[in-house]
C-alpha cells in the first residue's frame, strides 16, 4: 500500500467506527389476555348451604376470580358474607360457630298471631352483628340477593340498601319465616320463583357464570312435625324451579348434600366438604371456560 493511500484508509476507518451501533430492538411483553367477569350464583337449600363454603374455599385457593355474587335463600347469606371482604377464612370461622337458634327465632305466640313460625328478627341481627358495612354498595364485592313478591309472584332483586334486609327477605321460606316489608312490597323467599338464579348475573354483566345446585335428591321419609312439612314444601319448589334455571350455567356445581336435612345444622363440616370436592372437579371446567372466553376476544371481530 502507497503512502499516499493510508490517510485515505485512515480516515474511512475512523469514519466506520463513528456511525452509532442501533441497539437491538426491544419488543414490550404481550399484554396479558383479558379476564372474563365471573359471577359465582348460590343457590338456596338452608342448611345446606355449608357446601357453598366449601365451594369458595376451592375457588380462592385456584384464584378463580369472583366479580359478582348473586344468592338465593341461604346463598343470598353465605354470599353477602363472602363480598363483605373476601375473606373465606373469617366466612368459616363465622359458619362454624352458626347454630340453628342464631337465626330461627321460632315462638307460640307468633305461630298463632303472625304469618309464620319465626319473626326472621334473629337472622337479621345475625347479619348485623357479622358485616361492618350496612349498605350492598358498600361490601367490596358486587352482590345481588333475590326475593319473592307474595303479592304478585315475581322476582325481587335486590342490589343496594341494607344488606341484612335484602338477606332477611330472600330467606324468608314461607310459613316458617314471617313474610318481610321491604322496599315497598312484601317479600319471601327467593327460591320459590329463582333458587339459582343465573339470569340475574347475566343482566348484570356476568361473561362466564359458575352456579353452585344445593337442591339436589328432596327425598325425605322422616317427615313429622309441621316445620318438617313447610320445609320440604320449599325443598321441592326449590328443586322444581333450580331444574329450569340452572341450564344457563357456564359451569354448574352439585355438592353431594343428599340426606342433609333444611335445617341439620350437626352436617356443617360434611356440606362444606362437599362443596370442596365438588368445586375441585369443576375445576377444570371452569378454566376452560375462561380460556375458551379468551380465545375468542383474540379472534378479531369476536
Amino acid at each position: 500500500m502507497s503512502l499516499r493511500a493510508l490517510p485515505l484508509l485512515l480516515a474511512a476507518t475512523l469514519g466506520c467506527a463513528s456511525v452509532p451501533i442501533a441497539p437491538p430492538e426491544v419488543r414490550p411483553p404481550p399484554a396479558p389476555p383479558p379476564m372474563p367477569r365471573v359471577a359465582l350464583v348460590l343457590g338456596g337449600g338452608a342448611a345446606r348451604g355449608f357446601a357453598h363454603i366449601g365451594v369458595i374455599r376451592v375457588l380462592e385457593q385456584e384464584k378463580i376470580p369472583i366479580d359478582l355474587v348473586v344468592g338465593s335463600s341461604v346463598g343470598s347469606l353465605i354470599g353477602a358474607l363472602y363480598a363483605q371482604k373476601r375473606d373465606v377464612f373469617d366466612l368459616e370461622w363465622t359458619a362454624f360457630a352458626l347454630t340453628r337458634d342464631d337465626l330461627i327465632d321460632t315462638g307460640v305466640m307468633n305461630a298463632f298471631l303472625g304469618m309464620g313460625l319465626a319473626k326472621g328478627e334473629r337472622l337479621e341481627k345475625f347479619v348485623e352483628s357479622k358485616l361492618k358495612v350496612k349498605t350492598i354498595e358498600a361490601l367490596q364485592v358486587p352482590f345481588a340477593a333475590v326475593a319473592t313478591d307474595l303479592n304478585w309472584g315475581t322476582r325481587v332483586v335486590i342490589d343496594h340498601g341494607s344488606v341484612s334486609k335484602a338477606v332477611h327477605a330472600s330467606s324468608a321460606i314461607p310459613g316458617l319465616f314471617e313474610p318481610v316489608a321491604h322496599l315497598g312490597k312484601i317479600l319471601v323467599d327467593g327460591g320459590l320463583v329463582d333458587n339459582i338464579p343465573i339470569s340475574v348475573a347475566r343482566e348484570r354483566g356476568a361473561d362466564l357464570v359458575v352456579a353452585v345446585d344445593i337442591s339436589e335428591q328432596v327425598g325425605n321419609a322422616n317427615i313429622t312435625n309441621l316445620v318438617d312439612v313447610l320445609l320440604q314444601s320449599a325443598n321441592i319448589m326449590f328443586a322444581v324451579n333450580a331444574e329450569r334455571s340452572k341450564q344457563g350455567a357456564d359451569v354448574l356445581i352439585t355438592p353431594d348434600v343428599g340426606g342433609v336435612a333444611m335445617l341439620d345444622f350437626t352436617q356443617k363440616k360434611r356440606s362444606m366438604q362437599a362443596g370442596m370436592d365438588a368445586a375441585r372437579a369443576a375445576v377444570p371446567r371452569i378454566r376452560a371456560a375462561i380460556a375458551d372466553w379468551q380465545a375468542k376476544r383474540a379472534v378479531p371481530g369476536s
